[in-house]
């Protein structure tokens, strides 16, 4: 329990942080962005079962590979993708703090 209210705490405070402390004027609109990153998961779809609690999704799901990364770390220096980007990347972060934290 601890663990599931940390990663999902972490998918949405991650983003509200930093649109808040540097997107402070149009932090709701960088908020919504990133948090709309969520749908990176669609990867999970493509494997059976669909959820398990006990798999690691990153360098598992094909938007959750390390390739992926560093793609999503590559368009954070095109300022039209930034958000997005942000949004990946911190979504893999709290994907990388749940696998951290599994037994």
């Amino acid at each position: 329990m601890f663990q599931t209210f940390i990663h999902y705490g972490l998918h949405f405070s991650l983003p509200l942080l930093v649109a808040l402390l540097f997107y402070k004027s149009q932090w709701k609109k960088a908020f919504l962005i990133m948090i709309a990153m969520m749908l990176v998961d669609v990867d999970h779809l493509f494997v059976a079962p669909i959820f398990d609690p006990d798999r690691c999704s990153v360098g598992f799901h094909f938007l959750h590979s390390y390739w992926a990364i560093g793609v999503y770390l590559v368009c954070t220096f095109i300022k039209p993708l930034r958000l997005f980007a942000l949004g990946l990347l911190l979504h893999m972060v709290a994907d990388g703090v749940d696998c951290w934290m599994m037994p």
